[in-house]
């Protein structure tokens, strides 16, 4: 059996983790809930300005048994993510967890989707996932243990009106994570996905027209064929990084190659 933590003993301390698109949003708060069970964190996102702030706002704190390293990083750069995880890697050591958080959304008709707008979000969503898994992957099984998840989108599983291409690229990022766990398998390397429905982020709130979450949310909108959310609320960040923290964890040692939605039940799933 996996050893249990000690009481009040931080129950990923020692690990070392690796998170993409951590500057706001999902990315964010699962940078901060890693860090906050004893986790050292290399925290990168194209911002890196916003990264710097999160290490300054956690670094100060007292009581933490990690390290928290912001780096600047477009995942969509296969030469970038070399030279972070060599980065990460040399300021950490060996990087245990990877967290594939960093994307980037554009809605619309698929007779109006522009090809730069397809190739962006394949750049960052998909191939983004597949750069730093091929970078961190293979060291994580050379010491024989290991846990990826990728933050996709309940959009892979169930489709979405005006979000053809956002979907198809979190779809490749799934079934990518996927195959790379049925890869790794038997090297101890674990690899799961975490799809969000709806979430209170950024990334959400840009497609309403106020700052309350639209009615048809919540309740449905046969319009556009969208379920309700049957809890009746929308996520919030922490929601998201509960899950991922708890599939990275000694707890989940038998679970890989799942994908885990965390939507309040919308995709009926």
């Amino acid at each position: 059996m996996p050893e249990a933590a000690a009481p009040g003993q931080p129950r990923l301390a020692g690990r070392i983790a690796f998170v993409t698109g951590a500057g706001s949003g999902i990315g964010e708060a699962v940078a901060r809930a890693l860090y906050a069970r004893g986790a050292s964190v290399a925290a990168t996102d194209l911002r890196g300005a916003a990264v710097a702030d999160l290490a300054a706002s956690l670094t100060g704190r007292t009581g933490r048994t990690g390290r928290f390293l912001p780096l600047t990083l477009d995942v969509a750069d296969p030469d970038a993510v070399r030279a972070a995880a060599a980065e990460a890697t040399a300021a950490l050591g060996p990087v245990d967890v990877l967290v594939n958080v960093a994307g980037v959304l554009h809605t619309g008709p698929v007779a109006t989707t522009e090809d730069g707008s397809w190739a962006r979000l394949f750049a960052v969503n998909a191939a983004g996932v597949f750069h730093t898994a091929r970078e961190l992957a293979p060291s994580m099984a050379g010491r024989g243990r290991g846990s990826i998840v990728t933050v996709a989108s309940d959009a892979a599983g169930v489709p979405r009106v005006g979000m053809a291409a956002y979907a198809a690229s979190k779809a490749a990022a799934v079934m990518f994570t996927k195959c790379l766990g049925l890869e790794y398998a038997r090297s101890g390397v674990r690899c799961n996905v975490v799809a969000p429905g709806a979430t209170d982020t950024a990334m959400q709130r840009s497609l309403w027209e106020g700052d309350e979450v639209p009615l048809q949310l919540l309740e449905g909108d046969p319009a556009r064929y969208r379920h309700a959310i049957p809890l009746g609320r929308i996520a919030d960040p922490a929601d998201v990084a509960e899950a991922v923290c708890f599939l990275v964890s000694d707890e989940a040692r038998h679970i890989t190659m799942q994908q885990l939605y965390v939507d309040g039940g919308a995709s009926l799933r």
